[in-house]
């Protein structure tokens, strides 16, 4: 699990001047906490933290030496430059069900003979932390056009310790036959 250096955050500085001067504001909830936390990351560090996790990702916060076990629970970004503004944290406790999502990535998706229909792009489901699932990949190399890909398909979602809050046969994907012109024919 990944680490993550976090600061407590002074309350009486406002958010708008901490992201002036690079500043993230966050928060952490929940789990076994007596009530939020305000911590606060350097823009960089929170950058780098979602470019290679994403919301229902588990991490660890390091804040002042003491590790705090966390899901990305929310983000929010600017409209005008696409900086983040904003990550909420959930805390998870071992004994405790979290409800959180798998993202879906497909691989080898230039080996598609067919058009690909994505329908879902993650999965919504309830776990313990020790359970969680963040990634799902879904190789596509030999599927046919025609194929239809569930929930239920997918291995890692079969398991009994991961409660989905989706039907299990809800459809992932369908590669469809190559789309045919219709044109009028002259004769």
């Amino acid at each position: 699990m990944d680490i993550v250096k976090v600061e407590n955050r002074n309350r009486q500085i406002k958010a708008k001047q901490l992201r002036r001067a690079g500043i993230v504001p966050c928060c952490v909830y929940g789990g076994g906490l007596s009530g939020s936390l305000s911590i606060q990351m350097g823009q960089q560090a929170a950058e780098q933290l979602l470019r290679t996790k994403q919301v229902g990702s588990k991490v660890q916060l390091d804040l002042d030496g003491k590790r705090i076990p966390v899901q990305i629970k929310e983000k929010t970004r600017a409209i005008t430059d696409s900086k983040i503004d904003h990550i909420q944290f959930q805390a998870l406790q071992p004994d405790q069900k979290v409800n959180s999502v798998a993202h879906i990535v497909l691989k080898n998706t230039d080996t598609v003979s067919g058009v690909l229909e994505r329908l879902l792009f993650e999965v919504p489901f309830a776990s313990l932390p020790a359970d969680m699932i963040d990634t799902v990949t879904v190789d596509l190399e030999g599927m046919a056009a025609g194929t239809v890909l569930t929930v239920d398909d997918i291995p890692e979602f079969r398991d009994e310790r991961v409660e989905l809050q989706v039907k299990g046969d809800s459809i992932v994907l369908r590669i469809n036959d190559k789309k045919r012109a219709t044109g009028l024919t002259g004769g």
